[in-house]
């Protein structure tokens, strides 16, 4: 069972990965493009639509990062579930808060600010995918 969740984690965690790259590089800072007479209906789609794809994926990964966590407690899973407590502060606390300014309107501090500061959730989940495929590659391949 272990195993399982372990392998879910990974998958999520990659995915998550690649997500948060591309919300960081191309999607957030697009949010510039979109003409002032459009960006509320904008905001709404983009966080109705990213929260589909992203808040399953992001419980997924705080369940499987805990479970991995209870069943063996070690240095890399600490730090791998720290990290993702981390990122769900920082979600919270900078991202929403930023989207609940734009969708009033739209707000080049507001987007400047949301872009600045997703730097922290990308580099934690940059980190703890490394910490979770450090940890499978020591513990699956020996």
């Amino acid at each position: 069972m272990f195993f399982t969740f372990l392998f879910i984690h990974v998958f999520v965690s990659l995915v998550l990965l690649g997500l948060i790259w591309t919300v960081q590089l191309v999607h957030y800072p697009s949010f510039h493009f979109v003409e002032k007479s459009h960006f509320v209906s904008f905001e709404a789609h983009h966080t109705f639509s990213i929260s589909l794809i992203v808040l399953p994926l992001m419980i997924v990964e705080l369940v499987s990062a805990f479970i991995i966590l209870f069943e063996q407690n070690n240095t890399l899973l600490v730090l791998n579930f720290t990290a993702v407590i981390l990122i769900w502060l920082a979600t919270f606390t900078l991202s929403v808060p930023c989207h609940k300014i734009l969708s009033k309107g739209k707000s080049t501090e507001a987007i400047d600010r949301l872009v600045k500061t997703n730097w922290i959730r990308t580099i934690l989940w940059s980190l703890k995918t490394g910490f979770i495929i450090t940890y499978a590659l020591k513990h699956i391949v020996k």
